[in-house]
């Protein structure tokens, strides 16, 4: 047996990686895609991924096509949701991939790997966990680190699994961000009197509600960075709780004059408005990892969730702000399942100001957008 078990890759003509997982972490594994074409130059690769993450990875170089499983199907009636999922494993048996690579560890990646009938198949060591005999399934098995590992890193353990060892530059994070898009949020901007570099985004929200500081905390951090000058832009998704939640923080402090961009811009605009801006603060949330393709400077509020794994990457003008309690991280939804996690509301603001005065210390006006510009 050679050393490592790596198998050949010069035999590899057709790839599939899979990730079933959220939009930040769909982004995450830009690198993967990255590096597994700088290996195998040869290979179609591709991508199988939830319908609505789809523009996390859209526009990647070094992706073909995408395979796309829509999450509405699980509203469907059973027969019609089982007869879309076969439909969607014949197709990927019938593109005869020769390596599948399963980047998470639930079902849905093993059993396309399973139809893939490919040559080669990698994914991470299940454990008990799963369908039974899941682990037989592949032929590469990538082991879980037991300590705190930066998502990057741990996906990339998965190309290491085979032979593949990025460095330096080849970890980054790449986002493809359209013309179009770049437009569109210029336009946007200066109809509101806004230029590049010349504002900052604060994100508050998450689909996770614990994740989040409390309204107040964000009226006053609003009204602080106002105070200094500051224009302040607000984002969040369509989603209703987080728009209320957006209501909510405006309804606190009418006299200032907050621009409202929460659910109007899809993803590439979104990603575009941070690119653009002078700054970000946000939480634990998409827009973290869409500040580290974009290179904007950030501060990241972290609570219950690990910032060792999902704190900013590479991003040379990113600070995280939490606080040191023992408990954290604790990965729980809010306190004692509360949904409410108390090192997050108790977050002194100075805390958050001190780490926006280190992001933004001798920043060149629009630096980040500059770069934006220039991708495009």
């Amino acid at each position: 047996m050679a050393y490592g078990n790596y198998p050949d890759l010069s035999l590899v003509k057709r790839v599939l990686v899979v990730k079933m997982r959220h939009h930040g972490d769909v982004l995450l594994t830009s690198p993967v895609f990255t590096n597994l074409k700088r290996a195998m130059p040869q290979a179609e690769i591709d991508a199988f991924i939830y319908k609505d993450t789809l523009p996390m990875l859209e526009g990647h170089p070094s992706i073909s096509q995408f395979l796309l499983y829509d999450r509405n199907w699980k509203k469907l009636f059973p027969l019609k949701k089982i007869l879309k999922e076969l439909s969607l494993l014949k197709k990927i048996r019938n593109a005869q991939y020769d390596l599948v690579i399963n980047l998470t560890e639930g079902d849905r990646g093993a059993i396309a790997a399973w139809a893939s009938k490919s040559r080669y198949r990698v994914g991470f060591d299940p454990g008990k966990k799963g369908l039974l005999g899941k682990r037989n399934i592949y032929t590469h098995i990538v082991k879980n680190c037991p300590h705190p590992r930066h998502t990057v890193e741990k996906q990339l353990d998965v190309l290491r699994r085979i032979g593949i060892f990025p460095t330096g530059d080849e970890k980054d994070v790449s986002l493809h961000i359209p013309a179009s898009s770049s437009q569109r949020v210029q336009e946007m901007l200066s109809q509101e009197g806004l230029s590049i570099g010349g504002y900052i985004v604060i994100h508050p929200v998450s689909r996770w509600r614990f994740k989040c500081l409390s309204t107040e905390q964000i009226a006053r951090l609003v009204t602080a960075l106002h105070q200094r000058g500051e224009k302040i832009v607000l984002t969040a998704s369509p989603d209703p709780d987080e728009l209320q939640m957006i209501d909510d923080i405006c309804s606190k402090i009418p006299e200032i004059p907050i621009l409202n961009f929460a659910g109007k811009t899809g993803l590439k605009e979104l990603s575009a408005l941070i690119g653009f801006a002078k700054a970000l603060i946000t939480v634990d949330s998409v827009p973290l990892h869409i500040a580290s393709a974009t290179k904007t400077p950030v501060v990241a509020l972290f609570g219950p969730t690990s910032d060792q794994n999902w704190g900013p990457w590479m991003n040379p003008r990113a600070q995280v702000v939490a606080q040191r309690f023992s408990c954290r991280p604790c990965y729980q939804d809010g306190c004692g399942g509360s949904k409410m996690s108390d090192c997050l509301f108790t977050m002194p603001q100075s805390m958050i100001l001190d780490a926006f005065d280190r992001i933004t210390e001798n920043l060149g006006t629009g630096s980040a957008a500059f770069k934006l510009i220039q991708t495009n």
